[in-house]
């Protein structure tokens, strides 16, 4: 049986060139590879970037505050919901964040055990 890589090398040097992390070695001068995605995620620049964008111009309570450093944090968190509706092809007010797939797998239990 042979199997096909989703990726080129190529491919796959670039998608790991996106996450600094990976770029440093371990045990015996190895590459990283981080297995543990479970525990937690590392980020691609992008995502580093952005955080670091926003907490250096934006940091505040996201809904909590009439102060405009709050509606700036508002206004670009419920942007991110209405583009990730958009992607998805739902309706924005359907859209939950949760904190991590935990808790999102536990409200949907939780809603489904009480619609009935």
């Amino acid at each position: 049986m042979t199997h096909v890589l989703p990726f080129t090398d190529g491919e796959l040097a670039a998608i790991r060139g996106d996450f600094p992390i990976l770029a440093r070695t371990v045990r015996d001068g190895r590459p990283l590879v981080y297995l543990d995605s479970g525990a937690t995620s590392h980020k691609p620049t992008s995502v580093l970037d952005a955080e670091r964008a926003f907490y250096e111009r934006h940091n505040a309570a996201v809904h909590r505050g009439a102060h405009q450093l709050a509606e700036e944090a508002t206004d670009d968190f419920e942007s991110a919901r209405a583009t990730i509706a958009s992607f998805i092809g739902a309706p924005a007010d359907e859209v939950v964040f949760t904190k991590n797939a935990t808790e999102a797998l536990n409200l949907v239990a939780y809603a489904f055990s009480n619609a009935a």
